[in-house]
């Protein structure tokens, strides 16, 4: 967890040297304004308000690759899960693919298989949905996206974000303000749970990408879910999600945790991977998936 110390005040014409990190921050009076400035200052207000360590939180944002990303929260405020192509996974391309995986990872899936009770053939399909087994875990910085998510509760980034939102024919301001309340309180939680893992593993917060949701990973975990769920699947104490052992232990956890067991009902497991991705289409592919593959 980034270190809850004594707050530190924070001045323009005060020079803080991070002789750890290697880091000098200068006053930035003749520059011109960074994404930080502009979006970001209320948002670390609150971070220090919550407890996280000022200084940290002044050098994380002073980063030059802080910016607030536009197309993420614009792809976030139109997706639908109904868009989505969900036969691409149940070819027989892809299930050829799954098959290959699963000969590669067999040692892992067979040891988690049995530690938690989750079919092999549901980790390996949803591995397969989210994040093609592990090779499209997202391009999107996932501490730009959850902190311009999360900024949307200040009125300067919610103006400058619906200003320059192109898809105003598909949402209403008066929709646009209700969400972008509602979606901020949620990205500010998953923001808060992604710093602290990030500190917690020793991971540097800006050198992890996933989706412009902020879902992170071979198995798309978002943060919130990793402290309870996440698993050390390889045994080396410690987590990493973008490793495949961690990651199938991490989806078989979760699963578990909801009531994953050998012999249930399809309409139980259904119930659960529901809990995982909030889509129908979402659980009937993978249920399909993992029959395929038990042929």
């Amino acid at each position: 967890m980034i270190e809850k110390l004594s707050h530190c005040s924070r001045s323009a014409l005060c020079l803080v040297i991070f002789v750890a990190l290697g880091i000098v921050l200068t006053p930035v009076t003749h520059a011109a304004p960074s994404d930080s400035d502009l979006y970001f200052t209320e948002l670390q207000q609150r971070l220090v308000r919550d407890g996280f360590n000022a200084e940290m939180v002044n050098v994380l944002y002073r980063r030059p690759d802080i910016t607030f990303e536009t197309r993420s929260v614009s792809l976030f405020f139109i997706h639908s899960e109904g868009k989505l192509d969900y036969d691409q996974f149940s070819n027989q391309w892809s299930i050829s693919r799954a098959r290959k995986y699963m000969q590669k990872h067999t040692a892992d899936l067979e040891r988690i298989e049995k530690e938690f009770g989750v079919d092999k053939t549901v980790i390996t399909a949803i591995i397969l949905v989210e994040t093609g087994l592990g090779t499209v875990m997202g391009k999107s910085s996932t501490l730009n996206a959850l902190s311009s998510l999360a900024a949307l509760k200040d009125p300067a980034p919610r103006e400058m974000f619906w200003k320059n939102f192109k898809n105003k024919d598909e949402l209403t301001r008066k929709d646009f303000n209700k969400k972008a309340a509602r979606k901020s309180a949620w990205a500010y939680r998953e923001l808060k749970a992604f710093l602290e893992y990030t500190q917690r593993e020793n991971l540097d917060p800006q050198t992890i990408y996933g989706s412009y949701a902020g879902a992170m990973g071979i198995p798309q975990f978002m943060p919130t879910n990793i402290a309870p769920y996440a698993r050390d699947g390889s045994q080396d104490g410690a987590i990493d999600l973008f490793n495949h052992a961690d990651a199938m232990a991490s989806i078989a956890s979760y699963l578990k945790t909801f009531g994953w067991k050998p012999g249930i009902t399809r309409a139980k497991k259904k119930e659960i991977v529901h809990r995982y991705n909030h889509s129908s289409y979402y659980v009937d592919t993978i249920l399909k998936i993992s029959d395929l593959l038990k042929k």
